[in-house]
This record gives structure tokens, C-alpha cells and sequence, in this order.
């Protein structure tokens, strides 16, 4: 293998060029590209890329070229044609569960929310799970901790584990009051999730909640317009969207769409410096070199003071809303329905480029002026970090 090393890499990966720049035994050429620019010319001498998930990574982009390892700094690979990839001997890696703390934080943020806007009531609710890996098997156990009924739906772990543990999509839909979808986007075959939550299937649903911080694609986002229209008690809360980065606007600003945030469920900074250190590691492994980079975070945040209530839910919802303060996300999207399409897609874009830092929540001391048990308990099950 020559010491001269080509990287091509997408410049909006967190610590990019402090991470893959300087790699022992090797004279990199590290070139920083915008994902529109990366393309099979700009490729033409790369031996490395370095992706998000905007780059579509297939034949049509590597044939001819002399890559050999493709990593992509997100959880997913739906963008990455594995099949096509393995088949040519090309080595690829994705940072699968390095954004889990990351989405669980929105989704516990989510929840909260949504229960004190009285929407939901966490203890009484039953919430369908759909995708049980990393994410789903995390947010399981927290709502379980929460008194929540948990409904799980996973068809591949259902076959390998057997079907005592989850639940029929058929069950699901008649049983759960909330459903949160939390699969990877898989197009064809037997454990297709593409438009998963289609108009029969949302017709059959007897609940009021929809949320989906997996992929757009798994619910059809023109019936779910649809759906909403039909019963005002209906509601969502959507973080990933067909069509992105131009999501269907009637359905973004919808009045019962009531959080809608532009795919950012994982990009705390904590999150987001995670899915580079895999795929730093990862080619440290296809290279054979002992890793040496250590990211540099910034000093947790000091004590955020917290004035308690007679009500553990609102010191909660206080208290993460101090941490996270997710209608912000969900405003700014919100205030984008009269742009033009390419406002719009630039404006997504751009939000998720440029993402305020939000450090996870294990790191942001907490301390409430007057805590009783209840809230002290369901705090420490969501995992904050109490002083």
C-alpha cells in the first residue's frame, strides 16, 4: 500500500479535518467537498470517502474510481448500495449507535412535551414501537420506567427470537395509542419499510399519535396529511421527512403536525463527534494503524438551577427543556412555509449544517431547588445528571 493516501470527504463532518488530516504512516491529501460536489470526477484519485448521509454512495458513483473504503459519519446506510459495495470489494462502515443517546434525549424531550400539553399522559399511555434495535430496545426500557405500556414491533428479531416478545403490526395498530417509528429504510423484500405506514394502514391505526425520528420514507407522508385531516384529537411530530431536504409543506405547518424539526434528532454535539470517532476508527482498522486522534469538546455547561413545582411532570419537562429546548427547533421550521422550494431546501439544509451545540444530557449537572421523590425518580430514569 503507498504512503500517499487521497481522502475525499463531505466538509460538513464534524471535526473532519482534525480527525482524518494527519494519519500516522501516511501522507494524506485530505480534500474537503460540499455533498453536491462530490461526484465520480471529483472521485477520479480518491482512495478514501467520507460521507453524510446526503451522498449517495452506489455503482454510479464509484465505478471506475479507486476508492476502497467508504465510511458514512451517520447511523443509517440506507444511502450506501452494501450489496453493490461488497460485491467489488470496496470496504465500508457506518457509525451504527453512536447517535442513539442523542435521538433517545428527543424522544424523551418529545414525550414530555406532548404530555404536558395533555396530549398524551405518559403513565396511561401504551406507545407502539416500531424498529427495535439500538434506539427502539433504548427508548423501550426508559418508557417502561416511565409506567408507559410498551407494544413492540420487529419482524427480523420476531423470526430470530421468537414472537413472544413483540407484537404484530396488525396488534400494534389496534392496541397502541402512540406509535414511533424507528427503522432504517429498506425499499424491497420481506422487511420492506418503505411507506410501512401507508393510507390502509393508518386507517386501521386506533390511536391519535404518529412519530417518526427513523426514516421519512416509512410513512407516507401524503396520507398522513390525510390522516391528520380526518380527526382533529390526531396529531404528529415528524423529525424525518419524504423528499428531503423539501418536505411536503402542507404537512410540515400543519396545525396538528406539532413538532416539526428538520432531521436533527442526532446531532448533539456529543452525537455528531461520536459518528466521526467511528469512522475514524474504522478506517484506523481497514488501514491497520493504531488510532491516535482525541476529540477536543468543549467544558460541560455549568449547573442549570431548576425552580420545582408541585408537579414531578413540569419540573421534568423544566428541566429538559433547559437542556433541550426542542419548539425552538420545531418554530424555526415552522416559520419556513412561505419560502420558495429552493429557499426551502437551503434553509433545511443549512439548519442542519449549522446546528446550535446541544450537549447530551449526561454531561449538563442539573439541580432542582426542591425535589421530591417522584420527580428525583423519573429524572434519574431519563437520565439526567442531578447535582
Amino acid at each position: 500500500m503507498s504512503n500517499r493516501l487521497n481522502i475525499v470527504a463531505d466538509a460538513h463532518i464534524w471535526g473532519v479535518e482534525s480527525a482524518f488530516a494527519d494519519l500516522p504512516g501516511f501522507d494524506v491529501r485530505l480534500q474537503l467537498l460540499e455533498s453536491s460536489e462530490i461526484n465520480r470526477q471529483a472521485l477520479k484519485s480518491a482512495d478514501i470517502l467520507l460521507t453524510r448521509s446526503a451522498t449517495k454512495v452506489n455503482e454510479s458513483l464509484l465505478a471506475g474510481t479507486p476508492v476502497r473504503f467508504a465510511a458514512t459519519a451517520t447511523i443509517g446506510d440506507d444511502h450506501y448500495d452494501t450489496a453493490w459495495l461488497d460485491a467489488n470489494r470496496i470496504v465500508w462502515a457506518n457509525a451504527a449507535g453512536s447517535s442513539t443517546g442523542s435521538v433517545i434525549e428527543y424522544m424523551l424531550a418529545l414525550l414530555i412535551d406532548l404530555h404536558l400539553r395533555d396530549k398524551i399522559s405518559i403513565p396511561d399511555t401504551t406507545i407502539g414501537i416500531i424498529g427495535v434495535g439500538r434506539i427502539g430496545s433504548a427508548l423501550a426500557e426508559i418508557c417502561r420506567q416511565l409506567g408507559m405500556q410498551v407494544l413492540l414491533n420487529d419482524p427480523p428479531r420476531a423470526r430470530a427470537e421468537g414472537e413472544e416478545s413483540f407484537s404484530s403490526l396488525e396488534d400494534l395498530l389496534n392496541r397502541a395509542d402512540l406509535i414511533t417509528l424507528h427503522t432504517p429504510l429498506i425499499r424491497d423484500g420481506e422487511d420492506r419499510t418503505f411507506h410501512l405506514l401507508d393510507s390502509e394502514r393508518l386507517a386501521a391505526f386506533r390511536g391519535t399519535g404518529i412519530i417518526n425520528a427513523g426514516r421519512g420514507s416509512c410513512a407516507d407522508n401524503s396520507a398522513l396529511i390525510d390522516w391528520l385531516n380526518g380527526d382533529a384529537s390526531r396529531f404528529a411530530a415528524l423529525d424525518c421527512w419524504e423528499h428531503e431536504p423539501s418536505p411536503l409543506r402542507a404537512l410540515f405547518n400543519h396545525p396538528q403536525l406539532l413538532i416539526a424539526t428538520p432531521h436533527i434528532a442526532g446531532h448533539s454535539l456529543d452525537g455528531k463527534a461520536a459518528n466521526t470517532l467511528f469512522a475514524y476508527h474504522a478506517l484506523c482498522r481497514f488501514l491497520n494503524i493504531e488510532p491516535q486522534w482525541r476529540m477536543a469538546l468543549p467544558p460541560p455547561p455549568r449547573v442549570t438551577t431548576v425552580t420545582t413545582t408541585m408537579n414531578p411532570w413540569a419540573n421534568l419537562h423544566a428541566a429538559v427543556s433547559s437542556l433541550y429546548p426542542l419548539c425552538e427547533d420545531s418554530d424555526s421550521m415552522k416559520s419556513w412555509a412561505d419560502l420558495t422550494d429552493p429557499e426551502l431546501s437551503h434553509a433545511f439544509t443549512g439548519y442542519r449544517r449549522h446546528y446550535p451545540v446541544r450537549r447530551a444530557w449526561q454531561h449538563c449537572p442539573i439541580h432542582f431547588t426542591t425535589a421530591d421523590i417522584e420527580t428525583r425518580v423519573l429524572a434519574d430514569a431519563i437520565g439526567l445528571k442531578l447535582v
